[in-house]
């Protein structure tokens, strides 16, 4: 099918975003880290943790891709596309341990508020937005197409809004004096983070689990397949993703031979499965009239 073929032109048009996005933040995130402890902000500090992260998260993400780029053989006999949703569930993870570090660091100051140098932490933050931007829209349109992408864009999304909060906190300091509403945009960032985070390592999870892919609805896909003429039954239903974008299905269907051989029957669903549903591997065993099965066991997610 020509579906393989368009999954890997989508991965080389990640590919290429993903190098240039890392490119970018890579070569800022020295400079942020070297601002932080130079202008004695916290949240640009936080900033810049999440600059770092940003950095490993789309180097994570290009591994990914390499290693899903390996063709199936007698060990892996699915391929290793997988290995993109292990990269989205570490960055999950990564997240979330850098949002809780944020946040301890922000009681911590708040108790011994620091002197901030406001004017650095300004044009230091601006420029962190300005590569922010660029990344994110390298990254956007990618991101509704890989979760292994969505998890960089999202580190991404979240380092920009940081840095919005970052410029919002050097303004006020700078015209205020309030050193404290350093560790408060701080510890704001971190709790936006969190439950985006939390999507992203859940829809990764129901992956790796095996979960019926978001998206599909299983017993919409058993009635379309019930639809389909020379179908009496369906039992055994497994909908599964081996990856974004790549849902696999396997089931056991009960023909009727007036419906047409059992080869006929079995390219109507094959066909009706991928126009309707974007299933692109489906494995149907067709059976004869006189099978026999467990009604309480027809349908499994």
């Amino acid at each position: 099918m020509s579906a393989g073929h368009s999954h890997g032109q989508i991965r080389a048009g990640h590919e290429r975003k993903l190098w240039f996005a890392l490119g970018l933040t890579g070569s800022f995130m020295i400079a942020e880290v070297i601002g932080a402890f130079v202008t004695g902000s916290l949240a640009l500090l936080s900033d810049a943790a999440h600059m770092m992260t940003d950095a490993l998260a789309l180097a994570i993400s290009l591994v990914a891709i390499q290693v899903a780029k390996r063709p199936a053989d007698r060990k892996g006999t699915f391929g290793y596309a997988r290995f993109e949703i292990l990269a989205a569930a570490f960055n999950a993870l990564l997240l979330f341990a850098v949002a809780f570090y944020i946040l301890y660091e922000a009681y911590q100051r708040l108790q011994a508020p620091a002197e901030i140098q406001s004017t650095g932490m300004l044009l230091i933050a601006v420029l962190g937005l300005v590569v922010n931007l660029i990344s994110m829209r390298l990254l956007s349109a990618a991101s509704g197409e890989s979760l292994n992408v969505k998890g960089a864009y999202l580190e991404v999304w979240s380092d920009m809004l940081g840095s919005i909060g970052v410029i919002i906190a050097a303004v006020v300091i700078m015209f205020t004096g309030w050193g404290w509403l350093d560790s408060v945009v701080a510890a704001a960032i971190g709790f936006w983070v969190l439950p985006r985070t939390w999507t992203l390592l859940k829809e990764s999870m129901n992956v790796l689990l095996q979960g019926v892919p978001d998206g599909l609805d299983i017993d919409q896909v058993e009635q379309a397949i019930r639809a389909v003429p020379g179908v009496k039954g369906v039992h055994d239903l497994h909908i599964w993703a081996l990856t974004s974008g790549k849902n696999v299905l396997s089931t056991h269907l009960l023909a009727d031979a007036s419906g047409g051989s059992e080869q006929q029957i079995l390219s109507r669903v094959t066909e009706m499965l991928h126009e309707q549903f974007d299933i692109s591997h489906a494995t149907i065993q067709v059976e004869g009239e006189g099978f026999q099965h467990d009604e309480h066991d027809e349908v499994h997610a």
